[in-house]
């Protein structure tokens, strides 16, 4: 398999970059210069192949000095709204068709609106209707030529 000379040079920077973010954390050593063994040890320093503007000193962090922090609690989910009728809304040709029922305890207005396609066709929003709890009633519409989109708004009385 041939390798594309982008894709070996995005490698060798991508490992000249990881392994600037790896030198800091090999160079830390406990005081005293000694490792786990009680020996002095020997760390390799990689220089990155990238300039870079100024060097800067790697930060030491002591975890004893951060505070604890209570967990993060998630938000509870929403309380789901018990309004607004289901709709289905059938586009047929010119002719727009929305039938909706109300399973909900109020009462729904809705409107329908339908959006002609042609610049020159005369889009429709219809007037509101009042829809009582537990009713179905449909809803219907026309544009002169191609039907672009339809929806139905629900709002409260």
């Amino acid at each position: 398999m041939r390798t594309r000379r982008s894709r070996a040079v995005s490698l060798l920077v991508t490992s000249v970059v990881l392994t600037g973010f790896l030198v800091p954390g090999a160079d830390a050593q406990p005081e005293g210069g000694e490792g786990l063994s009680g020996r002095p040890e020997a760390v390799a320093v990689v220089e990155p192949a990238v300039a870079e503007p100024a060097a800067v000193e790697p930060a030491a962090v002591d975890l004893d000095e951060i505070p604890a922090e209570p967990p993060v609690r998630p938000r509870p989910p929403a309380e789901r709204e018990l309004f607004g009728a289901d709709c289905e809304t059938v586009i047929e040709g010119s002719q727009v068709t929305a039938a909706c029922q109300n399973a909900y305890p109020e009462t729904d207005l809705l409107r329908l609106h339908v959006e002609c396609d042609r610049w020159w066709d005369v889009d429709a929003d219809s007037a509101a209707v009042a829809l009582p709890p537990a009713g179905r009633i449909e809803l219907a519409s026309r544009c002169w030529k191609e039907v672009r989109s339809a929806w139905v708004t629900h709002q409260r009385p």
